[in-house]
């Protein structure tokens, strides 16, 4: 009838790994972003 409802560390756990997740992906993405624009910019001043 009553089904068990997830425990504490699932609501600690899953936003921790969401958000260490998050954190990791907006590095990389902003050093592909740094590395993209001084491409750009060295190419343009051939």
């Amino acid at each position: 009838m009553f089904e068990e409802l997830p425990s504490l560390a699932h609501f600690i756990y899953i936003p921790g790994v969401l958000l260490i997740g998050t954190a990791f992906g907006f590095r990389l993405g902003a050093k592909a972003v740094r590395a993209e624009l001084e491409r750009q910019q060295r190419a343009r001043k051939r």
